[in-house]
C-alpha cells in the first residue's frame, strides 16, 4: 500500500465525516444564534437555556437525515471492503 493510496482513503473519509456532520452541526449553530439573538433581546441570561433547543433540532435532524447518512457511511465502507484486495497489492 503506497502512500497515495493512504492519502486518499484518508482525504475520502474526512470528506465523509464533514458531509454526515454537517447539517447536525449547522442546526445546532443556526438554533444556538436564534436562541441567544432571543435571549440578548428579552434580557434572559440563562446559559442552560440553549441547550434544550439544540438538543431537539439535532433530534430532529438526525430522525429526517438518518437514513441519508447511513446511506452514506454503508457505501464507503462497502467501498473499502470491496477494494482491499487492491490496497493490499499495491
Amino acid at each position: 500500500m503506497n502512500e497515495n493510496i493512504i492519502i486518499d482513503i484518508a482525504r475520502d473519509t474526512l470528506w465523509l465525516i464533514i458531509k454526515v456532520s454537517a447539517p447536525m452541526l449547522l442546526t445546532s449553530l443556526v438554533v444556538g444564534l436564534v436562541v441567544s439573538i432571543l435571549q440578548t433581546v428579552t434580557s434572559i441570561q440563562e446559559q442552560t437555556l440553549t441547550f434544550v433547543p439544540k438538543l431537539i433540532a439535532v433530534f430532529l435532524v438526525i430522525m429526517l437525515f438518518g437514513s441519508w447518512i447511513m446511506t452514506e457511511v454503508r457505501d464507503f465502507t462497502i467501498n473499502l471492503i470491496t477494494n482491499i484486495s487492491y490496497y493490499i497489492k499495491s
